[in-house]
């Protein structure tokens, strides 16, 4: 058990009807997290293949609501790539179309749509996507998008450009600032500290059950709990090693050659030993669990972060908490205890007592936090409703695998101002896609500059490839980039696709991108930093960072 379950909802008719139909993405994000996604709101600019498979995505788990900005009237050409859209509604508004569609999908869920671009709605209300929680734009010409992004980036709030062109796709990420208290690694290990930080209250119990483990039957013997068996051996280790608990491969080795010598023999024969999975299960956890608990660098890092280190009446609740943790570990010289117990083989009573030793000494932890969190809301004149009680168990409980990503905006990957080594890498290897990356951003300031999409027509897809070219070396040259040999080619595949969007490329990157949205939305989950590129063509996923 590397995580507890979140706790039920309460048990209405109406609420028990609600965690029946999220069951399994209640497992994955929580009643918190689906707390969060329910109170989001999304807006979605144009209602294109893509934007309502993303959005299909969003409104089927229960998004709160969500906002179409589509100008576009529906034509036959959407109605033949689009599932959301009606044949029958051709001629009306694209946006209103598809709102309707999707909200059947889900009676819970509000949608809205506004039939106006970009400009016009911030012009009649330059305050429009402040009160959205996730901006996502498909197909955006670049004066519009790098006008949005300006704003966004301004606002803090995220925002995902997703495009597709035939057999091509990407996803950039735009976010100021992203905390994520819940990363859910798939490396968690147990939080037993049975090397540092041991308190007084376990280490009393593990010594009394090591103790009398001598003296136990055979089935208590093969039912205790892992932790009694590493502490018992660790503590004979130490006393013929000066102290020093097995540190490298060979100790650890020799360390679960010691703790196999421990396992009864059979009745029978004493050649044989008994199968006490228990002390195979200590053997396994001495790789993670026999080491020295040291506090990790990205928690330390976001713990002396300046927005934890001097708060103000502007401050984030997060990083009140944070600073809250960085007083504990000041005192402490530890971060906060988790509380949660892995599954074992164990008796239920003793297994049970030993949950319940981390779990108080976890409680205690908090409390103190918690304390200290109230004193810093007072004094730095914030809401008192900032930070609630089961915000600072999560983080306490999550200390150790913390993560603050800070992106990169739009306006300084465009202008040049940014990194632009992963992409260049990406340039200089043959099989990396970092080129087509490239050639759809030209694709994206051709739109804006010429009013059109490239190869539209057939007749001109050859003059379009030469001013497309010209576009792509323009702006490669902005960006500080060298594109190799054979780019000639790549844009002229590109400018044959004409901006068609095959519902397949559609499907896919929507539902990739319904997926970073709700590693946005809900606050869990590391979401992508920052580029992600698919080619149907050869079925590869290239991740790029700028």
């Amino acid at each position: 058990m590397s995580s507890t379950p979140s706790p039920g909802m309460p048990n209405s008719p109406m609420q028990s009807e609600k965690a029946k139909r999220y069951d399994r993405q209640l497992r994955l994000w929580g009643d918190h997290g689906q707390s969060a996604l329910e109170h989001a709101s999304v807006c979605l600019i144009n209602a294109t293949a893509t934007g309502t498979e993303i959005l299909k995505s969003l409104v089927l788990p229960g998004v709160g609501s969500f906002t179409i900005l589509d100008p576009h009237k529906l034509s036959g050409e959407d109605v033949g790539n689009n599932f959301f859209l009606d044949p029958d509604f051709i001629g009306g508004s694209r946006g209103e179309c598809a709102m309707r569609l999707l909200l059947e999908m889900n009676h819970e869920v509000r949608g809205d749509c506004v039939q106006e671009t970009v400009e016009q709605v911030l012009e009649n209300n330059s305050t429009f996507f402040s009160s959205f929680s996730l901006v996502i734009s498909c197909g955006l010409p670049e004066k519009s998008l790098l006008t949005l992004s300006k704003i966004l980036w301004h606002e803090n709030i995220p925002l995902l450009a997703v495009k597709t062109t035939g057999f091509l796709g990407y996803i950039r990420l735009q976010v100021q600032e992203h905390f994520i208290v819940e990363t859910h690694p798939d490396d968690r290990t147990a939080d037993l500290r049975l090397v540092d930080n041991m308190w007084a209250e376990l280490e009393a119990w593990l010594s009394k059950e090591a103790e009398r483990m001598d003296q136990m039957t055979r089935q208590e013997h093969s039912h205790t709990p892992y932790p009694v068996i590493l502490h018992k051996f660790l503590r004979l280790w130490k006393a013929d090693h000066d102290g020093n608990i097995p540190s490298n491969y060979k100790e650890k080795r020799e360390f679960k050659e010691f703790l196999k010598t421990g396992i009864l023999k059979r009745e029978n024969n004493n050649e044989v030993d008994e199968d006490e999975e228990n002390f195979a299960e200590a053997v396994r956890a001495v790789n993670t669990v026999i080491t020295h608990n040291r506090i990790p660098q990205n928690t330390l890092k976001i713990l002396n972060d300046e927005c934890a280190s001097h708060l103000n009446n502007k401050s984030k609740g997060l990083w009140v908490i944070a600073n809250a943790v960085k007083r504990f570990v000041d005192i402490e010289q530890r971060l906060p205890v988790e509380g949660l117990v892995p599954d074992m083989f164990s008796d239920s009573a003793r297994y049970v007592e030993l949950h319940n030793i981390y779990r108080d000494r976890s409680n205690h932890d908090v409390e103190s936090v918690l304390k200290t969190v109230s004193q810093l809301i007072e004094s730095c004149n914030l809401p008192k409703d900032i930070v609630t009680e089961p915000e600072v168990r999560r983080f306490c409980r999550e200390s150790r695998f913390l993560r603050v990503e800070r992106g990169c905006s739009l306006e300084t990957e465009y202008s040049g101002a940014g990194s632009t080594s992963s992409l260049q890498s990406g340039l200089e290897d043959p099989d990396s896609d970092a080129l087509y990356y490239l050639v759809l951003r030209a694709v994206d300031r051709y739109t804006s500059e010429y009013g059109s999409i490239p190869g539209e027509t057939y007749t001109e897809v050859e003059s379009d490839t030469v001013k497309l070219k010209a576009v792509f070396t323009k702006m490669c040259s902005e960006a500080g980039l060298h594109p190799p040999p054979g780019q000639d080619d790549h844009i002229h595949e590109v400018c044959r696709y004409g901006g068609a969007e095959l519902h397949t490329v559609a499907a896919f990157l929507g539902g990739c991108v319904a997926h970073e949205s709700i590693k946005l939305l809900t606050g869990q989950y590391v979401p992508i930093d920052n580029i992600v590129l698919y080619n149907a063509v050869t079925s590869n996923v290239s991740t790029f960072k700028v």
